[in-house]
């Protein structure tokens, strides 16, 4: 009995089954993931974009605010592609904006962005309980290491496929990203814009296909999401946009106000902020760059060339130059702390429970 693995929400602790999504850029800051860690969730720092000594500095933050189990995301190194793309003609376009914000030229990214292996090698220094990654599985010299070190890992995945290679790899969890979700598309297999499964039809196939737990992601917003996706069989809801309007939360006010002010068909999927598809919040950047009809250069390099004129963005409250993203669940976003938006949750999930007995012939007989 001793190797039959405890339920995931047991496992780590939770008293609530949410995971607080890992949206890197900024918006999962250490007391929004220390919140939600303390009021019965899973918090989870997106950090991708982070370098070593900032990942470390938001660890041992996290662990100032928080006993509880904790996790922190990064990208699979499979997603980072060759260098490649005009230059010049993405150049050329960005240069408009960047003189708006009065910074300047439009440089070539001497790299990339942050060092895997140095990422790596603090959350291994550091022993984080809980790792995740997407895009992509880890190389097997990664997982074998944090397996020596037995700390849980989740993948993410957007097909049955994936969740298939993510389990042969090693993984503890899967995280089932339908197409509503925001942000980066973890596909891996495929062209992510061909593969756009939503999460009440990937969810099921998953959780029958694989014998890891499955998290549910996309669209998830209240406790009726959540029951749904533990009816679909799911472990636990992945929710990030949901938290995007904390107080804790590391959104810019622009982005706060554009997400408040949002509809469910105002989201879009576009390459041209990072090279890799990405769900957002439409806006100027991306509707002049559709109609400009450039390809951008590719992942990651076009997200770090794209990075002084978002950041600026931000900072001059510019909300049409920002990269927004969001998931389609977007009128059900509500302002108030993390723990409130727990506390609310938690009740929902009871009262969905009820109202669907109540609603269920069977449970009438």
């Amino acid at each position: 009995m001793s190797n039959i693995p405890r339920p995931f929400c047991e496992k780590h602790g939770m008293t609530i089954p949410v995971v607080q999504a890992p949206m890197a850029g900024g918006p999962t800051t250490p007391e929004l993931v220390a919140a939600v860690c303390n009021a019965g969730g899973l918090g989870s720092l997106g950090a991708e974009y982070l370098s070593p000594g900032q990942m470390e500095h938001d660890i041992e933050r996290i662990r100032q605010l928080t006993r509880r189990p904790f996790a922190i995301n990064l990208f699979s190194p499979d997603a980072d592609e060759a260098l490649s793309g005009d230059f010049a003609t993405v150049s050329e376009f960005l240069s408009r904006y960047h003189k708006r914000l009065s910074i300047g030229e439009p440089e070539f990214p001497k790299s990339p962005g942050e060092n895997f292996d140095e990422q790596i090698e603090v959350l291994l220094r550091l022993r984080v309980p809980i790792v995740s990654f997407t895009l992509g599985a880890f190389p097997a010299r990664v997982m074998e290491r944090l397996k020596e070190q037995s700390i849980y890992v989740m993948g993410t995945a957007t097909t049955v496929k994936e969740a298939k290679l993510l389990e042969e790899a090693g993984v503890d969890a899967i995280t089932a990203q339908g197409s509503e979700a925001g942000g980066h598309r973890g596909t891996f297999t495929a062209e992510a814009e061909s593969v756009l499964v939503g999460a009440m039809a990937l969810v099921p196939q998953m959780v029958d296909a694989i014998s890891v737990p499955v998290l549910a992601s996309g669209g998830i917003m209240d406790g009726r999401g959540i029951v749904a996706a533990m009816a679909l069989g799911a472990s636990a809801a992945q929710m990030g946009t949901a938290f995007l309007a904390c107080d804790e939360a590391g959104t810019s006010g622009t982005f706060r106000d554009a997400l408040l002010q949002a509809t469910e068909d105002q989201t879009t999927i576009t390459r041209a902020f990072s090279g890799r598809p990405a769900r957002g919040l439409r806006n100027e950047f991306i509707e002049a760059w559709n109609k400009a009809g450039l390809k951008p250069m590719s992942f990651p390099w076009q997200n770090t060339l794209t990075r002084p004129m978002r950041r600026a963005a931000a900072i001059a409250n510019d909300g049409g130059l920002q990269s927004m993203w969001a998931g389609q669940g977007l009128r059900l976003l509500r302002r108030g702390t993390a723990a409130s938006l727990m506390a609310q949750l938690q009740q929902e999930i009871i009262e969905a429970v009820a109202e669907t007995q109540k609603r269920l012939p069977v449970a009438r007989q």
